[in-house]
């Protein structure tokens, strides 16, 4: 009876179902449980389902909030000045590429 069960999904937007094969467990008190059943219960879904769209939505903004990179338009212009205009290397840089090239025997 236990072990590994395939279940298949269908994924907002995939054209094709996903197989769901990994298990994800977590530890929570009794009124968190209550909590989330009760929230699953109102927006008429299994707490599984809840749970899992709760915390795919959650992950993904921590991923964003860290892939982001938000400037103010004065950091904006300065990062892009800087892109367009680089400047030149520095006697400290231009040792560090000689050093790297040798190591790398490029």
């Amino acid at each position: 009876m236990y072990g590994k069960l395939t279940y298949i999904c269908l994924v907002e937007g995939d054209a094709m179902p996903a197989l769901k094969q990994a298990r994800l467990e977590a530890r929570v008190t009794e009124q968190q449980k209550r909590t989330i059943e009760r929230a699953a219960e109102l927006h008429s879904t299994s707490v599984t389902a809840f749970v899992t769209q709760a915390a795919t939505q959650a992950a993904t903004q921590v991923i964003q909030e860290h892939e982001t990179l938000n400037l103010n338009a004065e950091a904006q212009r300065v990062f892009v000045d800087a892109l367009l205009n680089p400047p030149k290397p520095n006697d400290a840089a231009l040792a560090a590429a000689r050093r790297y090239k040798r190591r790398m025997r490029l």
